[in-house]
């Protein structure tokens, strides 16, 4: 009998560091924009954040697909020390009107690649913030990315709405949602106050750790809760067994 209470007591302690363990990282597991909403026809800054979820290696490179059926003709980004931003320009499938211009290339990518040494390590995540614009009018862009690990895994953020109703397991990309509303299921990123492309530095940074603050709350309260939880099955386990020991 005190081996079984002590068995249970060991149980709930591994059940609770498991929790605790595991919950940061379901939260966290993704690539995501914020905010995942913005108005037709402005021009404003967004946070792209991709999360490690590698224990051993290093994410060293993010290519964010942007739309060319509804082209952004305008993307810039802010430095982000220890990385190489490049925006990528090409000639679209088909031409496209913009503003009452036809356009025929457009940035189609962006490439965010870890300077030497550098990268995305496990346990850690990684934001860069770009200006986006004009927003063209539809109802939702979707922004497919690849994470590449420096030990040759590679991630695809690519599945829409409909893929992941056929296939769970597989990884969302990020959205922004435009004239569609915006779906509460966590796969676009934390939803925010749009911010214009004007901002200061100090505003994009302010923007920036607030992003952060948000993404990490729950992790950080479920890993509170779980690690309680296994305090609780510590002590609950020892009072039993002591009580046992008396009433011998």
């Amino acid at each position: 009998m005190k081996n079984r209470t002590l068995a249970t007591s060991l149980t709930a302690v591994g059940a609770g560091i498991a929790l605790a363990i595991a919950a940061p990282l379901a939260a966290s597991a993704h690539v995501s924009i914020t905010p995942n909403s913005a108005d037709p026809g402005a021009s404003q800054n967004f946070v792209f954040q991709a999360a490690n979820e590698s224990a051993t290696a290093s994410t060293i490179k993010v290519e964010i697909a942007l739309p060319t059926d509804t082209p952004i003709v305008s993307v810039r980004y802010q430095a982000t020390p220890g990385w190489t931003t490049e925006v990528i320009t090409s000639t679209l499938p088909e031409p496209v009107e913009v503003s009452g211009n036809t356009i025929t290339d457009a940035p189609t990518s962006i490439v965010f690649t870890a300077d030497e040494g550098n990268g995305i390590r496990p346990g850690s995540f990684q934001q860069w913030t770009v200006s986006l614009g004009p927003i063209p009018e539809t109802g939702s862009l979707l922004f497919p990315a690849v994470q590449t690990y420096d030990d040759g895994d590679v991630a695809n953020w690519t599945a829409t709405a409909e893929d992941l109703e056929a296939d769970e397991t597989l990884k969302a990309a990020p959205v922004l949602f435009v004239e569609d509303e915006v779906v509460a299921d966590g796969h676009g990123g934390s939803s925010s106050t749009d911010h214009s492309a004007t901002e200061t530095d100090a505003e994009v940074a302010t923007t920036s750790t607030a992003t952060g603050a948000t993404d990490s709350g729950l992790p950080l309260g479920l890993s509170i809760a779980a690690l309680i939880l296994a305090a609780v099955g510590t002590i609950l386990g020892a009072v039993s067994l002591f009580g046992r020991k008396r009433s011998a």
